[in-house]
């Protein structure tokens, strides 16, 4: 993994774009890309490629939906919004990752009690 910025782990992208679409209501994919990146301090970045594959696959899988519309910029855009089936699918991700951080927090807790 590389050492200034977080790699991603398999899925962490999808139920990000999620939870922005769901806090944030709907948005552009460039809009998405930047309210991820603020809300990481700057420890994700994601480029046009990333976040567009990403966003292609949620549409496939109907997690979110897309309409063009105009930009703050008066530009062409496509705006996503998070679809029922995306709430839900947000809901499942969302405890399997609280259920996975708090494992892996009494993991690497195991340590820290062993050297006191």
């Amino acid at each position: 993994m590389g050492d200034n910025k977080l790699d991603l782990l398999q899925g962490t992208l999808d139920l990000m774009v999620l939870q922005t679409l769901a806090a944030m209501g709907e948005m552009h994919g460039y809009g998405i890309a930047r309210r991820i990146e603020q809300v990481s301090g700057n420890e994700v970045l994601l480029n046009q490629g990333t976040i567009y594959a990403a966003l292609v696959r949620l549409q496939q899988r109907s997690w979110i939906s897309a309409a063009w519309g105009a930009s703050e910029n008066n530009r062409r855009a496509k705006f996503y919004t998070i679809t029922r089936r995306g709430q839900k699918q947000l809901e499942q991700d969302t405890a399997y990752w609280t259920r996975l951080s708090g494992v892996m927090s009494r993991v690497l807790a195991m340590g820290e009690k062993e050297s006191s």
